[in-house]
């Protein structure tokens, strides 16, 4: 079919049998074990995301990764995202391609701005400058995958003349840059012919048609190298739709009312649960019979290449994650295929 089917994970910090949080220690030790699932039950691919905060335990996604790499055989392995405004292009190069030598050349990278701006003071990086620093750090990143001597320069970091940088992957290092919905956004990504990665984390799927039509017609107005869109939602899969969302509810409850102190919103419910996991939200969590058929409605109205799954939200325990995977990899993946082979 050609369509891909991915599982994003930021490293929630989760709980226990008895109620206590797991330390972030464990919870990376779990991620790991999440990722060995997948590769076992046909995910073709696992993100990890980069964050700076006491609610999720991945800062260093690469060495989460590598560690992953050395313990699975086919699952292509990359970030959810990499927020490149507060890091540097050459050793975020430098990193995924001793990932993907690592891994047999199946590493990939998401570059992200960042939705959370912990990172920026963390490294010394000015907010008021967030804006110029993605765009002369993307250009200068795209500049690197053409894997050649590189002379750049820009205001946002030391320029560069001739520069070699190494190791050189076998076979390039697929990119693609998370979007959370601006126009300005989906064209930077096609004028610089990357990959778009749509995050429809609130609101119906159809809603992001316009960007995905945008992205196609701005490839071919650059004639850039056009490549399949993919989308990164939430979500989580149990044997019964009460089941899964009974599970599913407290860890989105506490994630959005831990966010929504600081940046103003009202208290999550039940009712607006209930409302996200329907056709209008943006929550793929239910029966495998049930998510398989929003993805597979999501693919055909969007045109996707590919659909990842965030299993992880808030304090989902390691043991219903792992369930999730399972159902994911063995159930709604193939169901998704044979809805998608119907229509065709």
């Amino acid at each position: 079919m050609g369509i891909e089917f991915g599982l994003d994970t930021f490293g929630d910090i989760t709980r226990d049998a008895d109620g206590e949080l797991l330390t972030g220690a464990q919870t990376i030790r779990n991620v790991v074990a999440q990722a060995e699932l997948a590769d076992t039950v046909g995910v073709d691919f696992f993100g990890v995301g980069e964050h700076h905060r006491k609610e999720f335990a991945v800062s260093a996604p690469e060495m989460v990764l590598a560690a992953i790499a050395a313990r699975t055989q086919h699952i292509r392995l990359g970030t959810a995202v990499t927020v490149l405004s507060s890091d540097d292009p050459v050793r975020v190069f430098e990193r995924f391609s001793t990932l993907d030598a690592l891994s047999n050349g199946r590493a990939e990278v998401v570059l992200g701005r960042g939705s959370f701006i912990e990172s920026f003071p963390l490294f010394g990086y000015d907010l008021r400058d967030y804006d110029a620093l993605f765009e002369q750090k993307l250009e200068l990143f795209v500049e690197l995958l053409k894997e050649e001597p590189v002379t750049w320069s820009g205001t946002m970091r030391a320029s560069l003349e001739d520069a070699n940088v190494f190791p050189k992957t076998e076979k390039g290092l697929r990119t693609w840059v998370g979007v959370g919905g601006s126009p300005e956004s989906v064209v930077r990504v096609a004028r610089h012919g990357l990959g778009l990665m749509l995050a429809i984390i609130g609101g119906p799927a159809h809603r992001f048609k316009p960007f995905v039509d945008l992205y196609h017609r701005s490839v071919a107005s650059f004639g850039t190298a056009s490549h399949p869109v993919s989308v990164h939602s939430p979500g989580h899969i149990a044997e019964t739709d009460a089941e899964a969302w009974d599970a599913a509810y407290s860890g989105f409850e506490a994630m959005n009312n831990t966010i929504g102190r600081e940046r103003g919103w009202p208290a999550y419910s039940r009712a607006r649960f209930q409302n996200d996991v329907g056709p209008e939200g943006a929550i793929y969590a239910g029966s495998p019979e049930r998510v398989a058929a929003k993805i597979a409605d999501t693919i055909t109205t969007l045109g996707l290449g590919r659909f990842d799954l965030k299993y992880a939200t808030g304090t989902l325990s390691h043991e219903s994650m792992l369930r999730s995977i399972e159902l994911y990899g063995t159930e709604v993946i193939p169901r998704v295929r044979k809805i998608l082979a119907a229509r065709d």
